[in-house]
This record gives structure tokens, C-alpha cells and sequence, in this order.
């Protein structure tokens, strides 16, 4: 018989509300990310060994900034040089992947979780999740919102307040609500912040 951890992880419609299993798992990683949230930045190398320890890879780098929170961890993959400022959200009952050298600025979420639309299914604690992921070279503007089951390219920008419910392709500034391309990123964006130098 299925588990709804089972039809969790397969994208279905699952009880999350109810599910004693997944309910523990979740007290579990909310006990962890409390005491990650309790010690002091001084500790950098307790912080980084509990981190690890939530999240389901590290690739390498990787530095967040308390507060934090996470539901499960082990669906979270991050790259090198990943950085999250405080107050990062990440709803990761699907998998949720950071590439290389991502920047996320504080307020961000990521909510791989959506709820149906009937207030009857919804009621009885279904929801469903689709994965995020994240390239390599990303920044994530502050405040931004990233919705279930979207891609950001490599090398976007996404600008201050965005909310994200839509792929967004590589190298481009998007910004907005909802998220759109503004422009590409092209070469000239170097000469902006050298000519002075």
C-alpha cells in the first residue's frame, strides 16, 4: 500500500495535515532548525556541521544566516558557495536544488507545496508538491517568493519582490508579480561596475 510519503514524493495529492510519519519528520527537522537558529554566529563551525546535517547535500561552501527554516531538509540540495540571508523559508516536501554560487538575499521563500483549489480537499489537510530548482550563478532579490514546481536559469537575476510562479530562462533579469523577463543580461552589465573602478 502507498504511504503518503510515497505519493509525496511521487507529485500525488497526500495528506500532510494528519500523517503521523510525516508529521514526525517534520518535528524532527523543526527541532534542528531551532537549535540552528539558537546559536551564535561566533559559531561557525557548530552552525556548519548542523546544517550539514539538515540538508540532504552540501556540495561544498555553504553559509546561512539564522533565522531558517525548512520542513523536512533532506529533499534540500545545495552547491558551492551557497549563501541564504536571513529569514529563508524553504517548504521542501519536494525537492528543492541550489547550483553553484547562488545568492539568496533575506525574506526569500521557496514553497514547493500547493493546496487544491476545493475547500473540501483542502480541509481534510491534501496538498501536493512539485520541485524547484535553482542554477548555477543565480541571485535571488530580497523578499522574492518562488512558487511549486518552477526552474530559474543560470545566471538570472530575480529582482526584489518577485513572485516566481513561472520558469524563468538563464541570464536574464525578471522581476515582478508575477515574475517576468525584464531584459537579458548581456555584457554591458560588466561595464556598469568597472568604469569606475
Amino acid at each position: 500500500m502507498e504511504t503518503e510519503k510515497m505519493k509525496m514524493k511521487a507529485g500525488k495529492l497526500y495528506d500532510a495535515n494528519y500523517d503521523k510519519e510525516l508529521l514526525a519528520e517534520r518535528a524532527a527537522c523543526a527541532d534542528l532548525t531551532y537549535e540552528l537558529n539558537q546559536l551564535r554566529p561566533s559559531k561557525a563551525e557548530e552552525r556548519d556541521a548542523l546544517v550539514r546535517r539538515i540538508l540532504g547535500k552540501v556540495k561544498g561552501n555553504c553559509t546561512i544566516v539564522s533565522p531558517f527554516f525548512c520542513d523536512y531538509g533532506y529533499h534540500i540540495e545545495v552547491g558551492e558557495n551557497f549563501f541564504a540571508n536571513m529569514n529563508c523559508v524553504i517548504l521542501d516536501e519536494a525537492p528543492v536544488k541550489f547550483g553553484d554560487n547562488v545568492f539568496v538575499a533575506p525574506n526569500c521563500g521557496f514553497y514547493t507545496a500547493g493546496h487544491p483549489l476545493d475547500a473540501e480537499r483542502r480541509n481534510q489537510g491534501l496538498e501536493y508538491a512539485r520541485p524547484i530548482t535553482v542554477g548555477d550563478d543565480v541571485w535571488i532579490g530580497a523578499g522574492v517568493s518562488v512558487l511549486p514546481g518552477v526552474t530559474i536559469g543560470r545566471g538570472a537575476v530575480i529582482g526584489a519582490g518577485s513572485v516566481v510562479n513561472r520558469d524563468i530562462p538563464p541570464r536574464v533579469l525578471a522581476a515582478g508579480n508575477p515574475c517576468r523577463v525584464i531584459r537579458e543580461i548581456t555584457e554591458e552589465d560588466k561595464k556598469r561596475y568597472t568604469e569606475n573602478v
